[in-house]
């Protein structure tokens, strides 16, 4: 399945070696290729405390991994980064999340597809329009509308 679209997202332990190592190990999944990735992204944190700034990105998979099979994988490269999932929105050394999978709505206990807030984050929406700027979700929004009424963050692409 093509149109697999995965968020990244670092602010901790050079946030873009991080990003670039996690593009490396989703490439070397079991059944799955990375296709390409947008630019790197600086953006202001949200969550709490006083957090450095983020790297985001978000590249496009295709894989013939199941949903949930992938989200296991993602959490397995985020765990060998150092991931620690003590605070919610925290500073983190790698974040990955699934944002579409194809054209699949998924709600189970583990992973709701589109991700939940996928429209109230400029650092998701601006990356995914690089990609792919005509894209619309599984219920039909588009992401340039999305990306029209996203609450401003700052944001910088990286050269």
């Amino acid at each position: 399945m093509g149109g697999v679209y995965i968020g990244l997202g670092s602010n901790l332990d050079n946030p873009e070696q991080q990003l670039s190592n996690a593009l490396e190990a989703m490439a070397a999944l079991p059944q799955t290729r990375v296709l390409r990735c947008s630019s790197f992204y600086l953006s202001a944190p949200v969550g709490p405390g006083d957090q450095p700034d983020y790297i985001n990105a978000v590249a496009e998979l295709e894989t013939a991994l199941e949903a949930e099979a992938l989200l296991d994988h993602l959490q397995a490269i985020e765990a060998r980064h150092g991931r620690e999932r003590s605070v919610r929105w925290g500073a983190r050394t790698l974040d990955l999340d699934i944002l579409l999978f194809g054209r699949e709505t998924i709600n189970s206990q583990r992973l709701q597809v589109p991700h939940p807030r996928i429209g109230e984050r400029n650092f998701v929406l601006l990356p995914l329009a690089e990609l792919e700027p005509r894209l619309t979700l599984p219920e039909g929004e588009s992401i340039q509308e999305l990306l029209r009424h996203c609450p401003p963050n700052r944001l910088e692409k990286l050269g």
